[in-house]
């Protein structure tokens, strides 16, 4: 099969296809013929050496992916060839065909095209996972999601808006802010200036109940004072640094929760169980139109290193596609 490979650390240069062998299932696991793959983050620092997949995974690029199931492994009893999915991966997503353990397969949600379907399973299980089942949001609270307008961020809007939960995100650009808005959040503010004071004035002094933060350690002391009591504070990513100084005495005012968090190193175990709780709860928000999927390009699978390029931009909303032909 065709699959996108990096022939070594480096930009988006470093991204070619090659043929490699093709993927069997083992047992409990299918194999899907891709039709999509889902750009993320972690893809950049993977392409750039920073973050290797986990042991025993696929060292091909991708995360998500969508297609239909081509060959199903032993003791797989739920799903059948030809059947829609997504999938959740550890890896292998930039390619023709990829195997999955059948617990990380989402169906295809109803009036999604299958392509657009590869934009949902790290996004849909990342915010699921960290903002609802870690971070513990209930209806009543309100949220902080920074990013508003990238792949995760437009997510966590319109998830906890559909929920009834009061959203409020950062951007960096009035055409991001006003996705942002549109998506659902009741309040959309500019990074660009002094948003901890703009959260302040927001809810009154009170500050935020759950913050879903993929900057680190740049805004680290600023999303501390920015929690109310028992507040949690969720990291998912380090675009702003890794290393930051902590003030405790600010969390045990609080009594505040600091929690830092990853999808991709978890044991399968643990993915299928956030996909079986994002099939229960998130799917139907999506079949019945409260939540859509936001695509900002799609590129042809030879194309890898034009689509790294423009997620190192920062220029694109939501998420960023490749298609295999």
């Amino acid at each position: 099969m065709h699959a996108v490979v990096a022939t070594q650390a480096g930009g988006p240069e470093v991204l070619s296809v090659a043929e490699v062998p093709d993927p069997m299932p083992a047992p409990g696991e299918v194999v899907v013929d891709v039709v999509a793959a889902g750009l993320n983050r972690a893809d950049l620092l993977q392409r750039q050496g920073f973050y290797p997949p986990p042991p025993g995974a696929s060292d091909i690029i991708g995360m998500e992916c969508s297609g239909t199931i081509g060959a199903v492994g032993e003791g797989v009893e739920d799903w059948r060839v030809g059947d829609r999915v997504c999938a959740l991966l550890a890896g292998g997503g930039y390619a023709e065909r990829v195997a999955v353990p059948a617990g990380q397969l989402l169906p295809v949600p109803d009036g999604v095209e299958l392509i657009d379907a590869a934009a949902l399973p790290e996004v849909a299980c990342t915010v699921w996972s960290n903002v609802f089942m870690v971070g513990g949001l209930r209806p009543a609270e309100t949220l902080l999601a920074h990013g508003g307008a990238g792949g995760i961020g437009s997510f966590a809007i319109q998830l906890a808006h559909a929920l009834g939960i009061r959203v409020l995100t950062t951007a960096g650009t009035p055409e991001k802010l006003e996705l942002c808005r549109r998506l659902g959040a009741d309040e959309a503010i500019d990074y660009h200036g002094d948003w901890p004071a703009a959260v302040q004035n927001l809810t009154d002094g009170a500050g935020v109940d759950v913050i879903l933060d993929n900057m680190g350690a740049s805004y680290l002391a600023d999303n501390i004072d920015s929690l109310a009591l028992e507040g949690r504070l969720v990291v998912i990513g380090m675009q702003g640094g890794r290393r930051g100084e902590i003030d405790l005495n600010a969390l045990l005012r609080k009594r505040a929760a600091l929690i830092a968090t990853n999808l991709r190193g978890r044991p399968v175990a643990g993915k299928s169980a956030i996909c079986a709780a994002v099939r229960e709860h998130v799917w139907p928000l999506i079949a019945d139109g409260s939540i859509t999927t936001v695509v900002h390009q799609v590129f042809p699978l030879g194309a890898a290193a034009d689509a790294h390029r423009l997620m190192e931009s920062g220029t694109h909303t939501g998420k960023i596609l490749l298609t295999v032909e």
